[in-house]
This record gives C-alpha cells, sequence and structure tokens, in this order.
C-alpha cells in the first residue's frame, strides 16, 4: 500500500492548524514535519511547541523529521510533543545506534535520513532496527526543489537491501514529488511519499493525494 505524507513546509503556515485538518480530512495517512535548525541544514522552520499545537488539531500519525545537529538530544522532547515516527540524519554527526534505541524505547517508530550525496551502505548495520529509511531527493533545508533523478538508484538499492534481509521495511521519498516522479519511485521500490507543494498548491487535495497512490 502506497501512504502519502504531506509535508506542511509547504502549508500555509498562518493557518497550520486548518492546513493538518485539511490533509487528514482529504486522506492523507500521516502529516510530514520538517524541523530545521539552521546548522545541520541552512533554514530554520519550526521546533517542539508548534508539533505539541498542532497535536491537538489532528489524530493522524506524525511524521517528524528532524534535519538538526543533535538528534538525540531533542528525541525525547519531540515524542512528548506527539511525534509518532522520528527520522532523523545519517549525516547529523550522531550515534546512529543510540538515537534509534532512544526513539524504538519510547514506543515510537525511527528512520533514518540519507542525504543524495550519501550511500545506502552506511545503513547495513542498522536496517534490521529501523521502520522506515527516507531518500532524499533534493538537498534538505527547502521546499520547492526540483526532483533528482540519479536517486532512483539509491531507492533500487535500499529496497533490494530489505528484501536480502526479508525485512519490511518502508521506504520513504522526500523531494519534487508529483504524479510523474511518484510513478518512478514506487516502481524504484518506495511505498510512503512526501509530498508538500504538490500537495498544499492543489485546488483539490483529496485528488492530489489519491493520484499520488495511483
Amino acid at each position: 500500500m502506497i501512504k502519502i505524507s504531506p509535508s506542511i513546509l509547504a502549508s500555509d503556515f498562518s493557518k497550520l492548524g486548518a492546513e493538518a485538518e485539511k490533509c487528514e480530512k482529504a486522506g492523507a495517512d500521516m502529516l510530514h514535519i520538517d524541523v530545521m535548525d539552521g546548522h545541520f541544514v541552512p533554514n530554520i522552520t519550526i521546533g517542539i511547541p508548534v508539533v505539541k499545537s498542532l497535536r491537538k488539531c489532528v489524530s493522524i500519525p506524525f511524521d517528524v523529521h528532524l534535519m538538526i545537529s543533535n538528534p538525540e538530544k531533542y528525541i525525547p522532547d519531540f515524542i512528548s510533543a506527539g511525534a509518532d515516527i522520528i527520522t532523523f540524519h545519517a549525516e547529523a554527526d550522531c550515534d546512529i545506534k543510540k538515537c534509534i534505541k532512544l526513539i524504538k524505547s519510547a514506543g515510537k517508530k525511527a528512520g533514518v535520513s540519507l542525504k543524495p550525496a550519501t550511500s545506502a551502505s552506511v545503513l547495513t548495520d542498522v536496517l534490521p532496527e529501523l521502520d522506515m529509511v527516507l531518500v532524499m531527493t533534493v538537498e534538505p533545508g527547502f521546499g520547492g526543489q526540483s526532483f533528482m533523478e540519479a536517486q532512483l538508484e539509491k531507492i533500487s538499492e535500499v529496497k533490494a537491501l530489505c528484501s536480502k534481509l526479508s525485512l519490511s521495511t518502508d521506504i520513504q521519498v522526500d523531494g519534487g514529488i508529483n504524479t510523474e516522479t511518484a510513478k518512478k519511485v514506487i516502481e524504484a521500490g518506495a511505498n510512503v511519499l512526501v509530498a508538500g507543494s504538490f500537495v498544499f498548491n492543489a485546488q483539490d487535495t483529496r485528488a492530489a493525494i489519491e493520484s499520488l497512490r495511483q
């Protein structure tokens, strides 16, 4: 089953609660929340208080993507704020196994994200412990970027690694997703699609979400 996780990075921040509700009513499977610290990536977005406030608005799972340095320092607070899935970056200068353990010990799902230049091989030792792998098909930091076709090979590599180990790990893709690129990443092995501009700029949110599943 293909799951859709609209990225609130592309939403109207002046009515964030209503935007989240719109996605839930339109059939989104989860809500993708990009957290950026201005250090790990050259942009600053939202933090723990906003996640906590949003949690009061919708009941769908929160798919929190930590694009931050020292993720282990903040993971417990994001869990307390309402995160259901926490994905941190393999490049974030952290103990990957320690972060995974921290997330899963709280009963939440753990994911690791890979920048375009990062090889799928960095996951070899931790893949069995992960619930999700996020393959970035743009450079993390800003929404609205163009899809990087070269990342399709990495999606296939992650899928092959999972199949080799008989794992049912979710493979998520984030960056430049629309109906055309969705088809390509699904064929490559992805089953969770993050879409920002395509969903939030659509006149019919439900139709946009459903078109990605097709």
